[in-house]
C-alpha cells in the first residue's frame, strides 16, 4: 500500500523534528568540546611532557588504585545496567504478555545509571568530597563530560519511559534516542581521564583507556543508529528491532570489561 498524503506529511514531520533535535544537540555538542579540551590540559597535574616520569610515593601509589579501582567499578556497574536493559528489550514482547511492567523496565535501567553517574562518577564532588558541583564542572572537564553524559543517559530513560506510558507521542520523542544516542557516542571519543602524566607507564595508560573508549564510541553509534533504522519503515525494519538492544548488551559487556 503507498503511503498516504497525510503519511508522507507525518514523515516530513518525522524529518524536520529530527534534524532540528540533531541541529541543537551538535551546537551543544561541539560547545562542550570546546570547553571541555582547553580546559581538560590545565586540569591535569604533571602534563608537562618533556619531563621524565618519576617515581610514585607510597601516597600516590595509594591514591591512584583507588582511582582506579573506582572508575572501573563505576564502569563495570554501568555495564551491567546496560546489559539488563538490552536483555528486557529484546524478551519485552514474550515478557509484556505476563507482565505489562516489563515495557517500563529498560527505560528504567537508563534511569538508574544515569543517576548513578550524576552522583557516584567523581567522589571529589560533595557530597562525597570537598569540591562544590559547580567548582567542580566549571575547573575539570572530565567531571563536566561526566555530568554530560549522566544527562544524556537520565534524558533517554525519561522520554523512552514516557513513551512506554503513552504519555509522549509527540513525532521528535522517535528521533530523541538515536540523535541523542549518536552525541554520546561522538563526546566518548574526545573522552579524557585526567592523571598525573609524570607517573610510571602514564602515556601508555592514556592510550589503553582511550582505545577502549574508541570502542564504547564505534558501538554506542551502533546503538544509536540501528535504534533509528528500527523506527523506520523500511524493509530491515525488523532486523534492526533486533539488532540495537543486541549491540547495547555488547556496549555493556565492554564496560563491564574496563580496565585502567
Amino acid at each position: 500500500m503507498l503511503p498516504t498524503r497525510k503519511g508522507f506529511a507525518h514523515l516530513r514531520l518525522h524529518g524536520r523534528a529530527g534534524i532540528a533535535l540533531l541541529a541543537i544537540s551538535l551546537v551543544f555538542l561541539f560547545s562542550t568540546l570546546s570547553w571541555a579540551q582547553e580546559h581538560d590540559m590545565a586540569s591535569m597535574p604533571g602534563m608537562n611532557m618533556s619531563s621524565p616520569a618519576a617515581s610514585e610515593g607510597p601516597a600516590q601509589a595509594a591514591k591512584h588504585l583507588a582511582d582506579k579501582k573506582e572508575s572501573e567499578f563505576n564502569h563495570h556497574l554501568a555495564g551491567l545496567f546496560v546489559i539488563v536493559a538490552g536483555m528486557f528489550i529484546l524478551s519485552e514482547s514474550y515478557l509484556a504478555k505476563r507482565w505489562p511492567l516489563a515495557h517500563f523496565f529498560w527505560p528504567m535501567c537508563f534511569l538508574a545509571v544515569g543517576l548513578f553517574v550524576l552522583i557516584f562518577s567523581d567522589t571529589e564532588i560533595w557530597p562525597f568530597g570537598p569540591q562544590s558541583p559547580w567548582y567542580a564542572i566549571t575547573h575539570n572537564g572530565e567531571d563536566l563530560q561526566h555530568k554530560v553524559f549522566s544527562l544524556i543517559l537520565l534524558a533517554i530513560g525519561y522520554v523512552e519511559l514516557q513513551r512506554a506510558r503513552g504519555r509522549l507521542t509527540a513525532p521528535w520523542a522517535n528521533w530523541f534516542f538515536p540523535v541523542v544516542g549518536v552525541v554520546g557516542a561522538i563526546l566518548l571519543l574526545f573522552h579524557v581521564h585526567g592523571g598525573d602524566m609524570q607517573a610510571p607507564h602514564a602515556m601508555e595508560s592514556m592510550e589503553h583507556i582511550q582505545r577502549q573508549h574508541r570502542w564504547f564510541a564505534a558501538t554506542g553509534l551502533g546503538v544509536a543508529l540501528a535504534n533509528g533504522l528500527a523506527g523506520a519503515p523500511q524493509k530491515w525494519h525488523q532486523l534492526f528491532k533486533k539488532a540495537w538492544p543486541a549491540l547495547l548488551i555488547v556496549l555493556g559487556v565492554l564496560l563491564t570489561q574496563y580496565t585502567e
